[in-house]
C-alpha cells in the first residue's frame, strides 16, 4: 500500500472517531510509522498541527450539530469536552463566537472539511542527500522531557537552546566532542515505546558525570545537508517529508531524528538533517 494512501487512510480514521478520544498510537499505526513521525509528517504536509485539525474537525460538525437544534452541554459531551467551559473556550478559538450565538439567525461560522493528501509535482530545487549505514554511537548532553502532542513543545526546545547558551553548556559540550558526526546535536528521542525526550548533545567517547548518555541506535539514515539561518532547518526538514520522502522509496525507520549544526553562527549556519529511514519492501516485510 502506498504511503499517500495510508495517510489518507488514517484521515478516515480521524472522522470515524472525532466523538472518541484519539487514539494516536492507532494513526500511527495506519500509516506504517510511530506517533512522532505521524505528527510531524502531518504538521508539515497540513501546515497545522494534528491536534489542531481534529479540533477544526470536531468544532465544524459542533456548529452543525449546533444549527440543528442541539443543547451546548450535549454536544460538548458528544465531542469530548468534560465542561461547558473547555468546550465553550476551544469553539470559540475556531469561530470565533460563542456556541449559543450559533442558533441565531444569519450568523457566520466556520466550516474545515476533511484533508485528503495526494502527491503533488515539486522538485524545481534540487535536494542534497546521501544514504549511511552506521554502527550505534554514544553522545553526551543535556535533556528535557517532550509531551506525546508536539503541539504542547513548542516553545520547549528554543527556551532549552536558549538556556544552553547562556549558562555555558554548549561551550562545554563542544569541548567534549570527538566522534562522528562533528557537530552539535539536537537528538529527538520519540519512540512509541519510550520516554519522549529531546537533547542537545555532542557525539563523544569521553566518560563524564556532568552530562547524560544516550546510546543512539544502529541505523540507516537518509543525512541532507543544508545552510542559511537556523530558520532554514526547519524548511528542509519540510521539504524533506513533502517533497523527497513520498516518492523516495523509503519510510521513516525506528531510531531518533538528529539534527547536526556543524557552524554554530545562527546566521550563516550549516547543518545537517539525519532521517532514520528503512526501504519500504523492508518496512512491509516487518
Amino acid at each position: 500500500m502506498e504511503w499517500v494512501e495510508r495517510l489518507n487512510e488514517s484521515m478516515a480514521y480521524i472522522e470515524e472517531h472525532l466523538a472518541d478520544e484519539m487514539d494516536y498510537r492507532q494513526l500511527a499505526r495506519i500509516a506504517c510509522c510511530s506517533t512522532y513521525h505521524f505528527q510531524r509528517m502531518f504538521t508539515y504536509m497540513a501546515g497545522m498541527t494534528l491536534s489542531e485539525y481534529i479540533r477544526r474537525r470536531k468544532m465544524s460538525l459542533a456548529a452543525v450539530d449546533l444549527q440543528g437544534g442541539a443543547r451546548v452541554i450535549d454536544v460538548a459531551q458528544k465531542f469530548g469536552y468534560s465542561s461547558p467551559t473547555a468546550f465553550n473556550r476551544a469553539f470559540q478559538g475556531v469561530h470565533g463566537i460563542v456556541p449559543s450565538a450559533v442558533k441565531e439567525e444569519g450568523v457566520s461560522v466556520r466550516s474545515y472539511p476533511k484533508i485528503a493528501f495526494s502527491i503533488a509535482v515539486k522538485g524545481a530545487e534540487e535536494m542534497n542527500y546521501r544514504i549511511e549505514t552506521k554502527e550505534a554511537f554514544c553522545i553526551v548532553g543535556i535533556s528535557a522531557p517532550l509531551e506525546r502532542e508536539l503541539e504542547k513543545n513548542f516553545e520547549v526546545v528554543p527556551a532549552m537552546w536558549e538556556k544552553a547558551a547562556s549558562d555555558g553548556t554548549i561551550e562545554k559540550l563542544a569541548g567534549m566532542m570527538n566522534a562522528q558526526p562533528m557537530g552539535l546535536l539536537g537528538v529527538s528521542v520519540c519512540g512509541d515505546e519510550e520516554e519522549w525526550r529531546y537533547l542537545i548533545a555532542v557525539a563523544s567517547e569521553k566518560a563524564c558525570d556532568e552530562f547524560e548518555k544516550y546510546t543512539v541506535p544502529a541505523a540507516t539514515w537518509a543525512i541532507f545537508s543544508g545552510e542559511g539561518t537556523n530558520q532554514s532547518i526547519q524548511a528542509l526538514e519540510q521539504r524533506i517529508v513533502t517533497e523527497w520522502l513520498p516518492s523516495s522509496g523509503y519510510e521513516y525507520g525506528n531510531a531518533p531524528d538528529i539534527e547536526v549544526y556543524l557552524n554554530p553562527d545562527p546566521q550563516n549556519a550549516k547543518f545537517e538533517v539525519w532521517m532514520p529511514v528503512v526501504k519500504k519492501c523492508d518496512a512491509e516485510d516487518k
